[in-house]
This record gives C-alpha cells, structure tokens and sequence, in this order.
C-alpha cells in the first residue's frame, strides 16, 4: 500500500459508544497517516453522554464528534475507505453497504460499555475496559507498515490483531 493518508471507518450498530471511541483514538494517535471516522447501521441522534465524558477524562477533544449513519460513507462524493473495522459483534453481521473502492475490512468486537449499569465508577471501568482493548488493536494497527503487505496478508494481519487483547 502506498504511504498518502489513509481513510478509516469503525462501525457499530448505534454509533454511540465503540466506533466513537475507536474514532478519536485513532485520530489522535494515528494523525498524519489515517483519518478515523465512525457509524453505525441504526445510529442514536445523540453521543451516549458516559462516553463524550470519558473520552474527555482521557484527554480527547470530543467537539467534532457527532452519531452518524454509516450511508454517509457509502456513496461516490464519500471519502474514499480504504478500512472498516466492526467494532460490535452485531453490526459485523449485518448486511453493509455497497463501500465504493476496494476496502479491507474485519471484526474487531468489543462488548458495549454502554449497556452496563451500576455505579458511576463501574460504568467508568467499563469504557476504561473498551477504550484499553480498543487502545492496544488501534496501536498496533497504527504501527504496521502497510507498505509491506498485499491486501491478502494486511487482512490476515488486522485479524491477527483482534485476537490479541
């Protein structure tokens, strides 16, 4: 693969927790070789409110962080993605969209820290947890050089990648 930025997207069913963490993770670590941007299949109007405050607890801007539907990304005037990262189980098994371009995509699951409930810190310990498995995927994705792999073995390699933890 050739060095120009590359373009990122990171799905989840309601793009409200895990795509929007994925997201300012990799364009805060990733800047100057992806731009990282997030949707979902039946996105919520709204950011879950625990993940816009840990995402600022870590030190994220959260400004430019909006719920998308993943249609926005899936016509010709689109940026050009050239990853899609699944980052729940259930959007990895739905019917996608038609992605203009020849994108290379996988499952990278993690479990939703929005649906735990308890006490302010035990819902703060599960985006900690989402945030940590989704951190170390994304560093290591970061880290590749994809100049060295044809498309076949990239693949292998990003699905390598989702069984560390």
């Amino acid at each position: 693969m050739n060095d120009k930025i590359k373009n990122v997207l990171f799905i989840c069913t309601h793009n409200s927790a895990r795509s929007i963490i994925a997201e300012a993770i990799l364009n805060k670590i990733g800047k100057n070789k992806f731009v990282a941007f997030s949707a979902g299949s039946s996105p919520k109007s709204i950011i879950n409110p625990n993940t816009i405050k840990f995402l600022k607890s870590q030190g994220y801007e959260t400004d430019y962080l909006r719920s998308k539907n993943w249609n926005e990304f899936a016509n010709l005037n689109s940026p050009k993605i050239e990853f899609i990262f699944t980052v729940c189980h259930s959007a990895a098994k739905e019917a996608c969209p038609i992605w203009p371009g020849h994108s290379i995509s996988t499952n990278w699951g993690v479990e939703d820290p929005s649906s735990i409930g308890g006490t302010e810190k035990e819902v703060m310990n599960a985006y900690l947890n989402c945030y940590e498995i989704l951190k170390n995927k994304i560093v290591r994705f970061v880290n590749l050089r994809l100049e060295e792999f044809d498309q076949t073995r990239l693949k292998n390699k990003l699905i390598e990648i989702n069984k560390i933890d």
